[in-house]
C-alpha cells in the first residue's frame, strides 16, 4: 500500500503523498496547500493533526503555532489554560492573515416555536365583555374515538344512500359542508350537544346537501379536456335524463319536455359527426337548462329521504356520544359545573375559552418525535403532526391552559385536538382543503401593520397566524387559545380578519354576527366554475 502511494505520488503531482518519505505516509501524514494563508501544511488522518512545518515520527504535542487549523488542541479540561497569547494566536488561526482583526458576533438563538408561518407575539386590541364559563365536557380520548367511529359511519351511509338511491357517489366535500351548515342551524347548547354532529334543527332537510345531490343527477358533469370527452358527456346526460323520467313519478308535461329534448340531441350528434369542442358543449349545456329542472322535481322526495336519514343517525350518535361523555365524569366523581351569572359587565381583552367542567385525569398518549415529524399513539390509534407544529402548539398550550400548570395533560389534550380534526375533515387524503383557502404570511403582516389586526374569526390552532382567533371547537381548541365559535362571540372593539369556509349558510351568518362600528377584512373568493 505505500508502495502504491509513492508510486501514485510520483506521478501525479497534485497526490497529497507527495514529496513525503515513506515513514510518514505510513504514519498518516500528507501534505495540502492552503489557499488562504498561502502556504502548504501537513494533515494527519489518523490523529487529525495539522502542522505547519514538516513533521517527525518524535514530534511533541503541537503548540498554537503548529496547529492553525485547531483540530489537534485538546479540550481545557485535559489541559491547563494556555497563556494569554495564545488567544491572540487563536484570533489569527480563526480568521485570514489579512483579517485578523475582525470579530465574530453570534447571534442569539430563536426559540424552536416561532417560524416564518406564525407570529404568536402580537399581542391583542380586542376588548369583550368578561363571559362566563362554558357547560360543555372537556375532551376525553375514549369520546373523540367513539365520535370518530360514529362520525365515519354516517359518512359511509350517506355514501351508500347516493349510491343505491340514485346512482351516483356522495358529492365531494358535501358531507363536511353539510356539518358546517347544520352546525350553524343547530340550537343544542351546553353538555346537551355535540360539536361535530348537529342534534336540534328545526329543518332536518339540508338545503346545501339537497342542492348538490340534485346537480349530480343523473350524472356528474365536469369539464371535458377534449371532443371525445364532450360527446361522451352529452351521451351519458341525455340517456340518464332519459332514465331518471321514466322510473319517477312525474308530470306528464315533464315527461314530454325532457324526451323530447333527448330524442332531439341523439339526433343531433347522429347528423354532427364533425362538430367542434364548443359546439358539444354548448349543446350540453342547452340539454341540461331544458331537463334539469324537471329531472329535479322528480328526483326530491328522494333526495330529501336521504338527508333526513342522515339528520336522524346523526341525532341518534349525538345522543349516545353525550351518555358517555356523562359516565366517565360520573364513574370520575365529576358532577356537572354550573357556572354563576356574571353580575357585572366588566371590560377585558379577550382571553380563551374557559370550561366550566372539572377535566378528569387523562390516560398516557405515547409520543414518538423526530426531526421533521411527531405521532402520537393511544391504543391502536396514531395522529401525526409536523415537529414544528408540535413545539407551536406546545407554547400556544403554554400561554393559554390555565388548569394545567404543570402540561401533565398536554399530549392527552393535543391527541384529542388533532383526532377531532381529523374526524371533522375526513380520512381520505386531502379531504378537506378545498372548503377554505389559506392566505400568505404577507398579507397577515400588511393586515396588522395597516390596519392594526391582530384577530383571526376563522382558524384553528393549528393553521391560525396570530395567537387571537376564533374557531370551530370551544372545547378541545380553548386550551390552545381559541376564544370559541365567532357567532357567540361579541367584541367591542378591535380589528378583525375573516376569511370563512365555502359555506353559503355560515358566510350569511357571518355577515349577519357582525357589527356595523368594528373593523372587520373580509377575504372572499371568486371562482370559475364550468357550467353545463
Amino acid at each position: 500500500m505505500a508502495d502504491l502511494l509513492v508510486n501514485g505520488s510520483a506521478k501525479n503531482p497534485a497526490s497529497p503523498g507527495r514529496d513525503l518519505p515513506l515513514e510518514l505516509l505510513e504514519a498518516g501524514w500528507r501534505k495540502f496547500y492552503s489557499k488562504r494563508e498561502q502556504r502548504p501544511y501537513f494533515f494527519n488522518k489518523f490523529t487529525n493533526q495539522s502542522l505547519w512545518d514538516e513533521p517527525t515520527l518524535e514530534s511533541p504535542m503541537p503548540t498554537y503555532h503548529q496547529d492553525p487549523l485547531g483540530i489537534a488542541t485538546p479540550s481545557p479540561s485535559s489541559v491547563m489554560s494556555p497563556p494569554p497569547q495564545a488567544y491572540e494566536l487563536a484570533s489569527r488561526r480563526r480568521h485570514s492573515s489579512l483579517d485578523s482583526q475582525q470579530q465574530v458576533v453570534c447571534k442569539k438563538k430563536s426559540p424552536i416555536y416561532l417560524s416564518s408561518c406564525w407570529n404568536l407575539e402580537i399581542p391583542t386590541n380586542v376588548i369583550i365583555h368578561e363571559r362566563a364559563m362554558s357547560d360543555v365536557y372537556p375532551p376525553h380520548p375514549d369520546v373523540e374515538i367513539a365520535r370518530a367511529q360514529a362520525v365515519m359511519k354516517l359518512r359511509q351511509q350517506y355514501e351508500e344512500s347516493c349510491h343505491t338511491r340514485e346512482g351516483v357517489h356522495a358529492p365531494g366535500e358535501s358531507f363536511n359542508r353539510w356539518l358546517l351548515e347544520r352546525k350553524v342551524l343547530d340550537q343544542a347548547e351546553g353538555a346537551s350537544s355535540d360539536p361535530i354532529l348537529p342534534s336540534d334543527c328545526e329543518n332536518p332537510v339540508s338545503p346545501s346537501m339537497c342542492r348538490e345531490i340534485l346537480n349530480d343527477i343523473p350524472v356528474k358533469l365536469v369539464k371535458p379536456k377534449y371532443i371525445s370527452d364532450a360527446r361522451k358527456q352529452l351521451t351519458k346526460y341525455a340517456e340518464g335524463a332519459k332514465k331518471v323520467i321514466e322510473t319517477r313519478t312525474v308530470s306528464p308535461e315533464s315527461r314530454k319536455i325532457v324526451k323530447w329534448n333527448v330524442e332531439d340531441s341523439f339526433a343531433w350528434v347522429r347528423k354532427q359527426m364533425n362538430a367542434s369542442y364548443d359546439d358539444y358543449v354548448e349543446r350540453l349545456t342547452h340539454l341540461k337548462a331544458q331537463c334539469q329542472p324537471h329531472i329535479n322535481e322528480a328526483a326530491s322526495s328522494s333526495v330529501e329521504s336521504i338527508c333526513k336519514k342522515i339528520y336522524n343517525l346523526s341525532k341518534e350518535e349525538a345522543r349516545k356520544l353525550c351518555q358517555l361523555s356523562a359516565k366517565i365524569w360520573s364513574d370520575n366523581l365529576i358532577h356537572e359545573v354550573v357556572s354563576p351569572p356574571l353580575t357585572t359587565e366588566r371590560k377585558v381583552f379577550c382571553y380563551p375559552r374557559l370550561l366550566g367542567t372539572p377535566s378528569p385525569r387523562l390516560p398516557n398518549v405515547v409520543v414518538n418525535s423526530t426531526k421533521d415529524n411527531t405521532s402520537l399513539k393511544y391504543n391502536e390509534d396514531t395522529v401525526n403532526i409536523s415537529t414544528l407544529h408540535f413545539y407551536k402548539l406546545e407554547h400556544l398550550y403554554k400561554l393559554s391552559c390555565k388548569d394545567d400548570p404543570r402540561n401533565e395533560h398536554f399530549t392527552a389534550r393535543l391527541w384529542c385536538l388533532l383526532r377531532r380534526y381529523q374526524t371533522y375533515y375526513g380520512p381520505r387524503k386531502n379531504e378537506g382543503l378545498s372548503l377554505q383557502a389559506a392566505l400568505p404570511v404577507a398579507v397577515f403582516e400588511c393586515l396588522n401593520r395597516v390596519f392594526g389586526v391582530t384577530f383571526e374569526c376563522f382558524a384553528s390552532p393549528l393553521n391560525c397566524y396570530y395567537r387571537q382567533y376564533c374557531s370551530a371547537f370551544a372545547d378541545t381548541d380553548g386550551y390552545f387559545g381559541s376564544r370559541g365559535s365567532l357567532l357567540d362571540f361579541y367584541p367591542l372593539s378591535g380589528s378583525f380578519e375573516a376569511n370563512p369556509p365555502f359555506s353559503e349558510e355560515l358566510m350569511e351568518a357571518m355577515v349577519n354576527h357582525f357589527e356595523v362600528s368594528l373593523i372587520y377584512i373580509v377575504i372572499a373568493y371568486v371562482f370559475k366554475c364550468y357550467k353545463c
